[in-house]
């Protein structure tokens, strides 16, 4: 009976040992400077930053450039804004003046010496009367129009500078990403076949960047989109307001109210 107690002993010591051992060896595993240690293949960084700085210099160049035509993007979007802004707030207050009555005199006195579109189309006009001396005619009125329709256009024009840039942008970062993505997989399989392995650790890296690339693509199109069609918007209502300034205008000259002897600067058309 001694001698099996002392033999109980000794194999629950043995037993406790041995779960003890197991326990080290498990949590020596989970510490991460073992994983490198048993596959210094595996990629130490995966962060951003770190997939960029092991790319692939096209890769890199890709990302580069797509990370610039994500900051044009927003410097166009602040750009434009306070252009918009300012020149929506410019053409609404002179659209109130033409809307209160008065003549054209008044009015193109109101604009002498401004270069907004507003007093642009008012200039006009009244180069326009002093070029047909004081005839209004049918003849009188289309000119008028015709050179009102010429001066919007040019205005719209000149506040649509700079939005181009964002439909490009827009329409090429999705596939620019692509060829990252297409590049860095390429990178993927010429490295399984020099290696000839399959190995996670020779795959992975490539794939990092190649999906890297493909996420900055979207990153760059997406904002340029919606600014785009929002600044679409903005502009078409801008072109609304200087739409309904030649009309006022237009209802000036109907009414036979115009400016007689005056010198005005030609207006920007």
């Amino acid at each position: 009976m001694q001698h099996s107690g002392k033999k109980y002993r000794r194999g629950k010591y043995t037993t406790i040992t041995a779960i003890a051992s197991f326990c080290s060896w498990i949590a020596v595993l989970s510490q991460p400077g073992f994983a490198q240690a048993q596959n210094p293949l595996l990629p130490r960084n995966l962060s951003p930053w770190g997939m960029f700085l092991n790319a692939d210099i096209v890769v890199k160049a890709v990302m580069i450039g797509l990370a610039f035509a994500s900051l044009m993007t927003w410097t166009v979007w602040l750009a434009k804004t306070i252009e918009l802004r300012v020149a929506k707030r410019v053409a609404c207050r002179r659209l109130k003046m033409l809307e209160r009555g008065g003549d054209l005199t008044a009015a193109a006195r109101a604009c002498d010496g401004d270069r907004d579109a507003v007093a642009q189309l008012v200039l006009s006009t009244v180069r326009e009367a002093e070029l047909s001396d004081g005839i209004i005619d049918d003849g009188f009125k289309e000119r008028v129009a015709l050179r009102l329709e010429r001066v919007e256009a040019a205005m719209t024009r000149q506040v649509s500078r700079g939005v181009g840039i964002l439909a490009t942008i827009g329409a090429t970062a999705p596939f620019v990403g692509l060829f990252g993505t297409v590049w860095g997989i390429m990178n993927s399989f010429i490295g399984i076949s020099e290696s000839h392995t399959t190995n996670l650790a020779v795959v992975a890296p490539g794939i990092a960047e190649a999906l890297l690339a493909t996420a900055l693509g979207l990153v760059a199109a997406i904002p340029a989109v919606v600014i785009y069609n929002h600044f679409a918007r903005v502009i078409a209502g801008y072109r609304t307001l200087l739409g309904d300034a030649s009309a006022q205008l237009l209802l000036m000259i109907s009414r036979g109210q115009r400016g007689r002897g005056m010198t005005l600067p030609r207006a920007a058309e």
